[in-house]
């Protein structure tokens, strides 16, 4: 071995085993100061971004001197300076900003692209541990890149989280070859992979991966350590060879996490448990499941039980309970038990009234595939719990998959907080600037743009039911189809797209559709958005990770416009497709043309709020309809925070029982 190799050799960091951070035990009084904490510092994410600028003068001189240098030396000097970054503990701002430098202007020879100011800074702020807040298409993949470099040239392994295989893949892709320039192993983690291959992407320097996949591996993985694996006993099993449980691992532990679409990843997937099952024969035969659907249809809604859309519940009422029990007096097993019966229609009428086709879920190939709130795409291997799957296949009159009972679970909330070091970018996370401080202790820095904006936005129109909100909508977009203008028409749920395109195609209108049934076209789709003429019809799985350039002579003509059909349950999301237009200071355009009867007031409010919105507009015209809508998406992004704490709340609860037991999480 070369003396330099042994040198170098002596500088890399010594990794654990399988580092991961202890995940914290609040006290009582520590969720009371953690809100006090949010309410001071989520104001200041624009004083922070602003502040983070000072990292650019220092990579603009030096980068002015790197020009003319040999890309043998700029390798040789981009390792000696992450070697700085590393001792200092990312604390040297001028070491940061050597790396920075030269990275940048390896960039630029063998991508053909040089770093903006912004990105320098989006960067910088990763490297301090915080959110960065860019806009739509400010290149946030080239600012990962930058930021994954330095850290993995500084020794430490970089989980490159995203919300897709195809974003994972693509972005990969687009930055090897600096990876490669600077010696840096990438390994891509996607759906379908073997334990092999797994590993092996996992060993990388750099691994781009989905937050689904991702975060299934480390639960697979502490179900083989069980709950006691510190570094000691893991170096002892290592003794044992790849026989032993080490080499049944896929991780190398949790370094670095560089989370891209953060919001949707730390706070919007945070509502749902990650949960690795297995397959159990069914508690009950299809014939008691069809039995209570059956049953649960021969109920009045009014007299015998309540629909809470919000919370997504069904509670019986005393009448209901006793219906019930006369509708089921003459039937055996399970209806004999009381609790039992009751959990039974409960379920069923879950089914029927709160899940419904082409929008929480669709049928493709005989099989019911849930279809992602926030992201508009199917999750392929996701499936209800408690029997309410099965309830939904009698219901659409399938053949009856196996039931699913819980192996080991875990939230999102407790194992990004289980990183050494994590950070993140997203164009929308002020809105939820608190939560993301109070759960992961991440600051939020909302990053300026390149260019000054030229997106502009129409007041919402708020009509006062669907079918003339559906007209308006239609001439709408047959005014702008003449002058040529492309447009993009945000929906809210399958069944909602395909409704547009209905109605387009009866008002002789050509046009194409994303949604989760068209998922496997996303990216062509997307590239032709932005054609003078173009027609496009969209669930939010477009406002995540994609840009719409816009065709020639679509400037001309006023660039993109985007039209929503409905307000999403938070506005992190409509502002997510509504940056689709206005780029990188592209000109484009954004209205809102929504009615009473949206499913964010009509179905998902409670009853006051949709009396409330009765009164607004019978008083106020359109004015107390915008308000009302406003109200409802107000309420819908208090309860998902509620539900998200206790979520957590009820996790940690579940960790103290297993490490009690002594069982895996």
């Amino acid at each position: 071995m070369a003396s330099s190799d042994l040198v170098e050799r002596s500088r890399a960091p010594q990794l654990r085993l399988y580092p991961e951070r202890p995940d914290p035990r609040p006290g009582k009084l520590d969720g009371v100061l953690h809100a006090v904490e949010a309410a001071i510092i989520a104001p200041l994410a624009r004083r922070r971004g602003r502040d983070l600028f000072r990292i650019v003068p220092k990579v603009r001189a030096r980068a002015a001197e790197l020009a003319e240098t040999p890309l043998a030396a700029l390798q040789q000097l981009v390792r000696a300076a992450a070697i700085d970054v590393r001792r200092s503990d990312f604390e040297d701002e001028a070491a940061i900003a050597e790396t920075f430098a030269l990275l940048r202007e390896l960039s630029g020879r063998t991508l053909g692209k040089l770093h903006h100011d912004v990105q320098l800074v989006g960067a910088f702020a990763i490297l301090s541990g915080t959110i960065a807040e860019m806009a739509t298409g400010e290149g946030k993949t080239l600012t990962a890149g930058l930021a994954a470099a330095a850290v993995a040239l500084a020794g430490t392994p970089v989980h490159v989280v995203t919300v897709n295989d195809y974003l994972a893949r693509r972005d990969a892709e687009l930055i090897m070859p600096l990876y490669r320039a600077v010696g840096l192993t990438v390994g891509i983690v996607v759906e379908g992979m073997e334990l092999a291959d797994r590993q092996q992407a996992y060993a990388a320097d750099i691994t781009y991966c989905t937050n689904k996949e991702l975060a299934f591996d480390y639960l697979r993985d502490r179900m083989i350590l069980g709950q006691q694996s510190g570094d000691l006993r893991l170096r002892l099993s290592a003794l044992g060879g790849r026989s032993t449980r080490l080499g049944e691992l896929r991780l190398r532990g949790l370094h670095f996490a560089l989370v891209d679409e953060a919001d949707s990843v730390l706070v919007d997937e945070a509502r749902t448990p990650l949960v690795i099952s297995g397959s159990a024969r069914a508690e009950n035969d299809p014939s008691v499941i069809a039995a209570a659907l059956g049953i649960a249809r021969r109920l009045d809604g009014e007299r015998h039980y309540r629909v809470q859309a919000d919370e997504r519940r069904i509670q019986l009422t005393p009448a209901g309970r006793s219906e019930l029990e006369a509708l089921t007096h003459a039937l055996g097993a399970p209806w004999k038990s009381r609790v039992m019966r009751e959990e039974l229609v409960r379920q069923a009428l879950s089914a029927l009234l709160l899940f419904h086709r082409d929008e929480h879920y669709v049928v493709r190939e005989g099989k019911v595939m849930i279809v992602d709130p926030s992201t508009g795409r199917r999750s392929k291997d996701r499936s209800w719990s408690d029997g309410l799957h099965q309830m939904i296949e009698t219901k659409e009159g399938l053949e009856l998959s196996d039931q699913r009972v819980t192996i080991a679970r875990m939230t999102y909330q407790r194992f990004f907080r289980r990183y050494g070091r994590l950070a993140g970018m997203t164009g929308t996370a002020s809105h939820v600037a608190g939560e993301l401080w109070r759960v992961y202790r991440l600051p939020v820095a909302t990053i300026p743009t390149h260019r000054p904006s030229r997106r502009s936005y129409r007041p919402d129109r708020v009509l006062p039911d669907e079918e003339r909100k559906w007209q308006a909508i239609i001439a709408r977009t047959v005014e702008l189809h003449r002058l040529g203008a492309p447009v993009l028409i945000g929906t809210g749920s399958v069944a909602a797209s395909e409704q547009a395109s209905r109605r387009l195609s009866a008002a002789g209108l050509g046009h194409e559709v994303l949604n989760a049934q068209q998922d496997m076209h996303e990216a062509a789709i997307v590239a032709r958005a932005g054609e003078v003429g173009r027609i496009t019809v969209v669930t939010s799985m477009a406002g995540r990770g994609t840009d719409i350039p816009l065709g020639p002579g679509a400037a001309e003509v006023g660039g993109l416009h985007v039209i929503m059909s409905e307000r999403h349950e938070a506005r992190r999301i409509d502002d997510q497709l509504a940056g689709r237009a206005g780029r990188q200071g592209e000109p484009g355009h954004v209205e809102a043309i929504l009615s009473l009867e949206d499913a964010i007031l009509a179905t998902d409010a409670p009853r006051w709020l949709r009396r409330a919105a009765a009164s607004l507009s019978a008083g106020f015209g359109e004015a107390g309809r915008r308000l009302a809508i406003r109200l409802a998406q107000k309420h819908a992004e208090r309860l998902h925070g509620r539900m998200r704490m206790a979520l957590l709340k009820s996790d940690r609860h579940a960790q103290k029982t297993l490490a009690f037991a002594g069982r895996a999480e």
